[in-house]
């Protein structure tokens, strides 16, 4: 179930602040996050996040696509190593018997 519209947005205020004081000092470093519920308002756009996904943490740049979507969704948890498909698909080739052939 979505977020009441009568609520708004979840952005963390501890957050917030940071981006507005960045903005008043007019520089763009990467600010260090763990807050993955946080929606990404307009006024996150052009700022880098370093969100953390539960080992390391994900640069993720904001772009205006981004807008309306959570910070966590950008930074995946799991890795997925693929599956040993290697001997589900090799496939033997029966090697061709050489014919005896008659010499005329």
């Amino acid at each position: 179930m979505a977020r009441s519209v009568k609520k708004g947005p979840y952005i963390e205020e501890r957050l917030l602040t940071r981006v507005r004081k960045m903005e008043n000092e007019g520089s763009k470093n990467v600010i260090k996050t763990w807050s993955r519920r946080s929606t990404i308002t307009p006024e996150l756009i052009g700022y880098t996040f370093a969100v953390h996904n539960g080992k390391k943490f994900i640069p993720v740049y904001v772009t205006e696509n981004m807008v309306g979507h959570k910070l966590g969704e950008f930074a995946p948890t799991r890795t997925f190593h693929s599956h040993s498909g290697d001997r589900k698909t090799k496939v033997h080739t029966p090697i061709p018997i050489p014919t005896a052939t008659t010499a005329t």
